[in-house]
């Protein structure tokens, strides 16, 4: 299966470079997965499309203030690096640049020595390990020199970075937001509950995948990087409960989808309480065995999110659905506007 087959023309300027003032303001979406048929709504009537006994799975991560800027302590050459993955305590996967300028030993300073860091070994994909040194509390340092690590399709500056977080984060990790989880808000979430549909949380740190693009030609060439997801006894029971009871499960994110296909593709369809690292990669021709629907936003052309889409409601439905996104101008990407897919 060749990647091309999952390409399309997205101009510019619809790929959103800010979040809306209003969460919930998103235009969204709804593509029945079976008929191809296609709805244009606005995402706070997303109840409509929900059920009394189905249940939405929402990813818990909470992304870091991972982009750090700092120097070289014998150069002083500015470096930027991205925390992609914590290995053990104070040791840390990363993105760097200019990443020719780092090697094994090579020792950095940030916000004038409150944080160092000393590279301790290389990665795949052109990855540096550090050792990073400070006082205090790890995570309150990074919080005071860290950055948003925005994607670098969005050029714009973000005045809060909490927009950048979905209102339920609270399982610190993520080097990217599960954007698809970034339109609800609090009284959104309410109104789900108010309606019968139950809320299960599922935790999946988004890591190097992100960043990845796809560049091999056929899909099944491609690896997926793995990362790090937990789901607890009591989301795995409520789940089953669901499922049993003629429920519906859909997952808000790919990230939610990848780890409840990880749990169930291990369990033969049963959720089970469990953590681990997961590298599956979906697209048509998996079958999947946890999810019914998904909420998901607008993808990169070519990229293994809109392969798993197409492989949920079918290659030809989801490119479809693109092109009308791009003819009636909807917003792409992580600030853009959201996709049911039921």
């Amino acid at each position: 299966m060749k990647v091309d087959l999952f390409d399309f023309h997205l101009p510019e300027e619809l790929i959103a470079q800010v979040p809306l003032k209003n969460r919930m303001d998103s235009r969204l979406m709804v593509l029945d997965k079976k008929t191809g048929e296609i709805k244009h709504e606005v995402f706070k009537n997303i109840t409509e499309y929900l059920r009394e006994g189905d249940c939405l799975v929402l990813n818990d991560t909470k992304v870091l203030p991972a982009r750090l800027f700092g120097v070289k302590k014998d150069t002083g050459a500015k470096i930027e690096v991205l925390l992609l993955k914590q290995l053990e305590e104070d040791q840390w996967e990363t993105l760097v640049k200019p990443a020719k300028r780092v090697k094994v030993g090579t020792e950095i300073e940030f916000g004038d020595g409150l944080l160092k860091a000393i590279c301790t070994g290389t990665s795949d994909h052109g990855g540096r390990v550090f050792k990073f040194t400070y006082e205090g509390i790890f995570y309150e340092v990074l919080d005071q020199l860290g950055e948003m690590p925005l994607p670098p399709y969005i050029k714009e500056q973000l005045d809060d970075r909490e927009r950048y977080q979905t209102v339920y984060a609270r399982e610190p990790g993520s080097a990217a937001a599960p954007t698809a989880g970034l339109h609800f808000t609090e009284e959104l979430l309410n109104e789900v509950r108010e309606k019968g549909v139950h809320i299960a949380f599922i935790t999946l740190h988004v890591g190097l995948g992100t960043f990845r693009p796809v560049s091999v030609d056929d899909v099944q060439d491609h690896e997926m990087h793995a990362e790090f997801y937990m789901v607890t006894e009591g989301t795995a029971r409520l789940l089953n409960e669901v499922r049993n009871n003629g429920g519906r499960i859909i997952s808000v994110g790919t990230t939610s989808t990848r780890t409840l296909e990880t749990i169930a593709s291990a369990n033969n369809g049963r959720f089970v309480e469990g953590s681990g690292w997961t590298n599956i990669f979906i697209y048509p021709g998996y079958e999947f065995k946890a999810i019914d629907g998904m909420i998901t936003n607008f993808h990169l052309p070519k990229s293994t999110l809109i392969m798993l889409v197409s492989a949920l409601a079918g290659r030809e439905n989801v490119l479809n659905a693109y092109h009308t996104a791009v003819e009636q101008r909807y917003r792409f990407f992580s600030f853009g506007d959201a996709m049911l897919i039921i």
